[in-house]
């Protein structure tokens, strides 16, 4: 490659690279802005948590079919229709005039962040000629992505001391327009795949399932269980769920293949995935309202308050990626796992009154093992796989994280929609157990589903694969 061509390259990783890190900073900024809006609009708990769960919502929901879309119409163009529309939405956002307003630029933030992120991938692939190169460029893609997601609530929290919640949004448009120019100028045209197949159908039944799901575990705080829109968004959920399932069994351009469901370590990774996001989503929201609803915490300092659990989400994916091929997935994934568990467990004296010290380590060990066991799981899923059936099984287990943190959201804001102080704390308490036992069933899903690496080459592909894939550590 001439010198000016990596030149290109290294510019066309930085625009891939401020694809991802907006959109997780977006995955963790809005929780610090949760106070902020409820005075702001007047928000009830179902509000908040449509908020956060529109963009993951749009996020999970599409994050199958961008890919393929990717193949089909080339990565560039999908990967500068998706930043465009996230600039824009973004912009909605900073302007949005009511809770509605915001809840919709929400959405579309994270419709736009679907066709980001695997086609950002797409195209560090296409500029990166040789491995070792593609590899590094691949790891601080990754890298990049912890990093703006672990410094998303003390970035927010500034932010909003500073200038209100409306920046929290707007200083997407800078970057984003960057990234773009740089997209536009610098990145070549992408192979198109015109024969490549997008599902139709199982995009759509796959959309209204998830919605109807979201819509009744986000509702059901504010309505109940019994309310006839709540049993209807579940029923649907239910219904289409299983028209999902019966169409992508007789459909052979699926974009959800059921047949790799019979691996059983690709089946205990996406179980353990959804649980891990479960529980790190729904323990940031639950927190965060707590610093600043019940410990009236400023913004800023709020998100300072989660330093300990976001720090660490870099530093233990880099040793992730030391070590799996010394100590083998099935046992790092029931250490990370464990070590979350005890995190989590830790919390459970928490109150009202406590000093802040005594929350900072069990934080860091609940947000420590959650790092540790995503990369990990996600080695072991691309592992388990033909290399050619590799990018839909990645796209699966991002999927069902980004489902586990909607599910984990909607569900923990139920457990303390009440703002008054002993009603919030209990609520709270019965969240953090629910979060130990989920765990604790994820550490034993770990043992008894995921594989030992074996075979002459394992240990040579698996460190490769948390090389290359050391982007979906932390999506």
């Amino acid at each position: 490659m001439s010198r000016i061509l990596i030149g290109q390259s290294r510019l066309v990783q930085i625009a891939s690279c401020l694809g991802f890190v907006v959109v997780l900073m977006d995955v963790s900024v809005v929780n610090v802005a949760l106070e902020a809006l409820h005075a702001a609009f007047r928000a009830d708990m179902s509000g908040l948590q449509w908020v956060v769960n529109a963009y993951t919502l749009a996020f999970a929901a599409l994050l199958l079919t961008a890919g393929a879309l990717g193949d089909r119409v080339g990565a560039r163009r999908v990967f500068m229709a998706g930043f465009s529309l996230f600039i824009l939405a973004s912009f909605g956002c900073g302007l949005a005039s009511d809770l509605r307003a915001l809840i919709l630029a929400r959405f579309l933030q994270g419709i736009g962040a679907a066709l980001l992120v695997p086609n950002s991938l797409s195209l560090l692939r296409q500029v990166f000629h040789d491995p070792e190169e593609r590899n590094r460029a691949v790891g601080w893609w990754g890298a990049g992505g912890g990093i703006a997601l672990a410094a998303g609530p003390v970035v927010g929290g500034f932010l909003i001391t500073v200038a209100g919640w409306r920046a929290i949004f707007l200083v997407n448009l800078p970057i984003g327009m960057l990234g773009l120019w740089l997209t536009v100028r610098y990145a070549p045209a992408s192979p198109k795949h015109p024969n490549r197949g997008l599902d139709l159908a199982g995009q759509i039944t796959a959309a209204l399932a998830l919605s109807g799901l979201t819509m009744a575990l986000t509702e059901v705080s504010g309505r109940g269980w019994t309310d006839p829109v709540i049993v209807a968004g579940l029923a649907t959920a239910i219904l289409v769920g299983v028209l999902f399932l019966w169409l992508e069994a007789g459909n052979p351009s699926a974009m959800l293949p059921l047949h790799l469901f019979r691996d059983r370590t690709l089946r205990s990774a996406t179980a353990i995935g959804l649980i891990a996001n479960l529980a790190f989503y729904g323990g940031v929201f639950i927190l965060s309202l707590y610093f600043q609803a019940i410990r009236h915490y400023s913004p800023q300092t709020t998100g300072l308050a989660f330093l300990p659990m976001m720090a660490t989400l870099v530093i233990m994916n880099v040793i992730a990626g030391r070590v799996v091929g010394r100590v083998g997935p099935r046992r790092l994934t029931a250490i990370g796992m464990s070590i979350s568990a005890l995190g989590y467990g830790l919390l459970l004296p928490v109150s009202a009154t406590g000093s802040y010290w005594s929350l900072a380590v069990p934080m860091l060990l609940a947000g420590s093992g959650i790092a540790l066991t995503i990369p990990t799981i996600t080695n072991a899923t691309l592992t388990s796989v033909p290399h050619a059936q590799a990018g839909i099984a990645s796209g699966l287990l991002n999927s069902a994280r980004q489902v586990g943190g909607m599910i984990g959201v909607a569900i923990f804001g139920y457990f303390v929609r009440s703002h008054e102080e002993v009603l919030f704390m209990r609520g709270m308490h019965t969240a953090i157990s629910l979060t130990v036992v989920l765990l604790i069933l994820g550490t034993f899903i770990g043992i008894a589903g995921i594989r030992s690496i074996s075979g002459p080459s394992s240990e040579k592909k698996n460190l490769h694969g948390i090389r290359r894939n050391t982007d979906l550590a932390e999506g």
